[in-house]
Protein backbone atom coordinates (compact mmCIF):
# COMPACT_ATOMS: atom_id res chain seq x y z
CA UNK A 1 0.00 0.00 0.00
CA UNK A 2 1.33 3.51 -0.81
CA UNK A 3 0.32 4.84 2.63
CA UNK A 4 2.59 3.71 5.43
CA UNK A 5 1.41 2.78 8.91
CA UNK A 6 2.28 5.33 11.56
CA UNK A 7 4.05 4.41 14.77
CA UNK A 8 7.54 4.00 13.33
CA UNK A 9 10.50 5.48 15.28
CA UNK A 10 11.08 9.21 14.92
CA UNK A 11 13.89 11.54 15.93
CA UNK A 12 13.07 14.78 17.77
CA UNK A 13 15.25 17.66 18.84
CA UNK A 14 14.54 20.31 21.46
CA UNK A 15 16.06 23.79 21.67
CA UNK A 16 15.14 27.06 23.32
CA UNK A 17 13.50 29.62 21.07
CA UNK A 18 16.32 32.12 20.41
CA UNK A 19 13.75 34.93 20.44
CA UNK A 20 11.84 33.85 23.55
CA UNK A 21 13.51 32.01 26.42
CA UNK A 22 10.11 30.98 27.81
CA UNK A 23 9.56 28.69 24.79
CA UNK A 24 11.24 25.44 23.80
CA UNK A 25 10.82 24.09 20.29
CA UNK A 26 10.35 20.33 19.96
CA UNK A 27 10.83 19.45 16.31
CA UNK A 28 10.20 16.20 14.47
CA UNK A 29 13.39 15.79 12.43
CA UNK A 30 12.05 12.63 10.83
CA UNK A 31 9.21 14.60 9.26
CA UNK A 32 11.11 17.80 8.56
CA UNK A 33 13.88 16.00 6.66
CA UNK A 34 11.42 13.82 4.72
CA UNK A 35 10.78 14.29 1.01
CA UNK A 36 7.08 15.08 1.28
CA UNK A 37 5.78 17.65 -1.18
CA UNK A 38 2.31 18.83 -2.20
CA UNK A 39 1.26 17.01 -5.38
CA UNK A 40 -1.97 18.92 -5.99
CA UNK A 41 -2.53 18.94 -9.74
CA UNK A 42 0.22 16.35 -10.21
CA UNK A 43 -1.46 13.11 -9.21
CA UNK A 44 -3.24 14.07 -6.00
CA UNK A 45 -6.49 12.04 -5.91
CA UNK A 46 -8.10 14.23 -3.25
CA UNK A 47 -9.04 13.31 0.29
CA UNK A 48 -12.44 12.06 -0.90
CA UNK A 49 -13.07 9.91 -3.97
CA UNK A 50 -16.19 11.97 -4.67
CA UNK A 51 -14.12 15.15 -5.19
CA UNK A 52 -10.84 14.04 -6.79
CA UNK A 53 -10.13 17.43 -8.37
CA UNK A 54 -10.48 19.38 -5.11
CA UNK A 55 -7.45 17.93 -3.34
CA UNK A 56 -7.80 18.72 0.38
CA UNK A 57 -10.05 21.71 -0.37
CA UNK A 58 -13.29 19.73 -0.24
CA UNK A 59 -14.85 20.91 3.01
CA UNK A 60 -13.73 24.53 3.19
CA UNK A 61 -11.26 25.96 5.69
CA UNK A 62 -11.91 26.85 9.32
CA UNK A 63 -10.42 30.13 10.49
CA UNK A 64 -7.97 30.19 13.36
CA UNK A 65 -9.37 33.46 14.72
CA UNK A 66 -10.95 36.75 13.69
CA UNK A 67 -7.64 38.12 12.44
CA UNK A 68 -7.25 35.13 10.14
CA UNK A 69 -10.76 35.65 8.70
CA UNK A 70 -10.22 39.38 8.23
CA UNK A 71 -6.93 38.87 6.40
CA UNK A 72 -8.59 36.50 3.92
CA UNK A 73 -11.52 38.88 3.51
CA UNK A 74 -9.16 41.65 2.43
CA UNK A 75 -7.74 39.40 -0.30
CA UNK A 76 -11.21 38.18 -1.29
CA UNK A 77 -12.28 41.74 -2.02
CA UNK A 78 -9.34 42.15 -4.41
CA UNK A 79 -10.07 39.02 -6.45
CA UNK A 80 -11.47 39.60 -9.93
CA UNK A 81 -13.80 37.33 -11.93
CA UNK A 82 -10.78 36.45 -14.05
CA UNK A 83 -9.00 35.08 -10.96
CA UNK A 84 -11.89 33.55 -9.04
CA UNK A 85 -14.32 31.23 -10.78
CA UNK A 86 -16.98 31.61 -8.06
CA UNK A 87 -16.64 35.39 -7.84
CA UNK A 88 -20.32 36.06 -8.58
CA UNK A 89 -21.55 33.32 -6.26
CA UNK A 90 -19.28 34.42 -3.43
CA UNK A 91 -20.36 38.02 -3.59
CA UNK A 92 -24.05 37.27 -4.09
CA UNK A 93 -24.55 34.57 -1.46
CA UNK A 94 -21.49 34.87 0.73
CA UNK A 95 -18.10 33.18 0.93
CA UNK A 96 -18.23 32.06 4.57
CA UNK A 97 -20.51 29.83 6.63
CA UNK A 98 -20.65 28.32 10.10
CA UNK A 99 -20.28 24.62 10.79
CA UNK A 100 -22.55 22.59 13.05
CA UNK A 101 -20.67 23.87 16.09
CA UNK A 102 -20.95 27.52 15.07
CA UNK A 103 -17.32 27.87 13.93
CA UNK A 104 -16.66 30.20 10.99
CA UNK A 105 -15.15 28.71 7.83
CA UNK A 106 -14.95 29.28 4.10
CA UNK A 107 -18.12 28.13 2.41
CA UNK A 108 -18.29 24.77 0.68
CA UNK A 109 -19.81 25.13 -2.78
CA UNK A 110 -20.40 22.40 -5.35
CA UNK A 111 -18.14 19.90 -3.62
CA UNK A 112 -15.21 22.15 -2.76
CA UNK A 113 -14.13 25.32 -0.97
CA UNK A 114 -15.69 28.30 -2.70
CA UNK A 115 -12.20 29.58 -3.55
CA UNK A 116 -11.41 26.43 -5.51
CA UNK A 117 -11.14 27.00 -9.26
CA UNK A 118 -11.94 24.01 -11.45
CA UNK A 119 -9.44 22.59 -13.91
CA UNK A 120 -11.46 24.07 -16.80
CA UNK A 121 -11.32 27.64 -15.44
CA UNK A 122 -9.27 29.89 -17.71
CA UNK A 123 -7.96 31.87 -14.75
CA UNK A 124 -6.06 28.89 -13.40
CA UNK A 125 -6.75 25.62 -11.60
CA UNK A 126 -6.66 25.48 -7.81
CA UNK A 127 -7.00 27.98 -4.99
CA UNK A 128 -7.93 31.47 -6.15
CA UNK A 129 -6.23 32.95 -3.08
CA UNK A 130 -3.02 31.10 -3.91
CA UNK A 131 -3.26 32.17 -7.54
CA UNK A 132 -3.70 35.79 -6.49
CA UNK A 133 -0.48 35.63 -4.48
CA UNK A 134 1.41 34.27 -7.47
CA UNK A 135 -0.06 36.96 -9.73
CA UNK A 136 1.01 39.68 -7.28
CA UNK A 137 4.43 38.23 -6.56
CA UNK A 138 3.75 37.76 -2.84
CA UNK A 139 4.00 34.71 -0.61
CA UNK A 140 0.89 32.46 -0.70
CA UNK A 141 0.84 31.98 3.05
CA UNK A 142 -0.01 35.66 3.41
CA UNK A 143 -3.26 35.32 1.44
CA UNK A 144 -4.71 31.96 2.53
CA UNK A 145 -6.41 30.80 5.74
CA UNK A 146 -3.88 29.66 8.35
CA UNK A 147 -4.97 26.03 8.18
CA UNK A 148 -4.44 25.94 4.41
CA UNK A 149 -0.84 27.14 4.34
CA UNK A 150 0.22 25.24 7.45
CA UNK A 151 -0.93 21.76 6.43
CA UNK A 152 0.54 19.24 6.69
CA UNK A 153 2.83 21.03 9.12
CA UNK A 154 1.43 21.12 12.64
CA UNK A 155 2.28 23.47 15.49
CA UNK A 156 1.12 22.49 18.97
CA UNK A 157 1.57 24.21 22.32
CA UNK A 158 1.96 22.55 25.72
CA UNK A 159 2.80 23.94 29.15
CA UNK A 160 5.58 21.94 30.79
CA UNK A 161 6.57 21.87 34.46
CA UNK A 162 10.31 21.37 34.83
CA UNK A 163 9.80 19.88 38.27
CA UNK A 164 11.50 22.69 40.13
CA UNK A 165 8.49 24.97 40.17
CA UNK A 166 9.35 26.68 36.88
CA UNK A 167 7.51 26.15 33.62
CA UNK A 168 7.99 26.71 29.91
CA UNK A 169 5.87 26.50 26.78
CA UNK A 170 6.71 23.61 24.50
CA UNK A 171 6.10 24.44 20.84
CA UNK A 172 6.02 21.22 18.83
CA UNK A 173 6.62 21.40 15.09
CA UNK A 174 5.75 18.21 13.29
CA UNK A 175 3.57 16.30 10.87
CA UNK A 176 -0.20 16.77 10.69
CA UNK A 177 -1.10 13.11 10.46
CA UNK A 178 -4.55 11.57 10.00
CA UNK A 179 -4.80 11.36 13.78
CA UNK A 180 -4.58 15.15 13.96
CA UNK A 181 -8.08 15.32 12.51
CA UNK A 182 -9.52 13.21 15.33
CA UNK A 183 -11.82 10.26 14.59
CA UNK A 184 -12.71 11.79 11.21
CA UNK A 185 -9.17 11.34 9.96
CA UNK A 186 -9.73 7.62 9.47
CA UNK A 187 -12.62 8.37 7.11
CA UNK A 188 -10.48 10.18 4.54
CA UNK A 189 -10.12 8.15 1.35
CA UNK A 190 -6.56 9.39 0.80
CA UNK A 191 -4.12 11.41 2.87
CA UNK A 192 -0.78 12.77 1.71
CA UNK A 193 1.62 13.16 4.63
CA UNK A 194 2.16 9.43 5.19
CA UNK A 195 1.67 8.44 1.56
CA UNK A 196 4.66 7.42 -0.55
CA UNK A 197 3.05 9.02 -3.61
CA UNK A 198 3.63 12.45 -2.05
CA UNK A 199 7.17 11.81 -0.79
CA UNK A 200 8.78 12.74 -4.09
CA UNK A 201 10.12 16.21 -3.33
CA UNK A 202 13.44 17.42 -4.66
CA UNK A 203 14.15 19.07 -1.31
CA UNK A 204 13.42 18.10 2.31
CA UNK A 205 10.42 19.66 4.03
CA UNK A 206 12.52 22.05 6.11
CA UNK A 207 13.83 23.60 2.88
CA UNK A 208 10.77 23.44 0.63
CA UNK A 209 8.56 24.88 3.40
CA UNK A 210 11.00 27.58 4.47
CA UNK A 211 8.45 30.40 4.37
CA UNK A 212 5.82 28.51 6.34
CA UNK A 213 8.28 27.33 9.00
CA UNK A 214 9.71 30.83 9.36
CA UNK A 215 6.20 32.15 9.92
CA UNK A 216 5.57 29.48 12.58
CA UNK A 217 8.94 29.73 14.35
CA UNK A 218 10.36 33.16 13.61
CA UNK A 219 13.56 33.80 11.67
CA UNK A 220 15.93 32.91 14.51
CA UNK A 221 13.99 29.77 15.38
CA UNK A 222 13.99 28.64 11.76
CA UNK A 223 17.72 29.31 11.43
CA UNK A 224 18.41 27.01 14.38
CA UNK A 225 16.05 24.41 12.92
CA UNK A 226 18.12 24.41 9.73
CA UNK A 227 21.28 23.78 11.78
CA UNK A 228 19.62 20.85 13.54
CA UNK A 229 18.22 19.35 10.34
CA UNK A 230 21.56 19.62 8.55
CA UNK A 231 23.32 17.93 11.47
CA UNK A 232 20.66 15.20 11.43
CA UNK A 233 21.19 14.60 7.71
CA UNK A 234 24.97 14.62 8.11
CA UNK A 235 24.59 11.87 10.72
CA UNK A 236 22.82 9.72 8.14
CA UNK A 237 19.27 10.78 9.07
CA UNK A 238 18.55 7.94 11.50
CA UNK A 239 14.89 6.99 11.79
CA UNK A 240 13.88 8.26 8.33
CA UNK A 241 10.25 8.76 7.43
CA UNK A 242 8.96 5.43 6.14
CA UNK A 243 7.06 7.08 3.30
CA UNK A 244 10.30 8.61 1.96
CA UNK A 245 12.16 5.32 1.73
Amino acid sequence: MPEVELGFPRTYVEFTNPSDETEVFRCDLTWLTSRWTCIFGSGCPGIYETSPEAGCCTLGAHFADDEDAKRVEVVMEKLTPAQWENHAEGHARGWTEKDDEGELKTRAYEGACIFHNSREFEGGYGCALHGYALDEGIKPHTTKPDVCWQLPLRRQFRDVDRGDGSTYTEVQIGEYTRAGWGPGGADLDWYCSSNTEAHVGMEPVYVSNRDELTELMGEAGYAELVNQCEAHEAAGAPNPHRASL
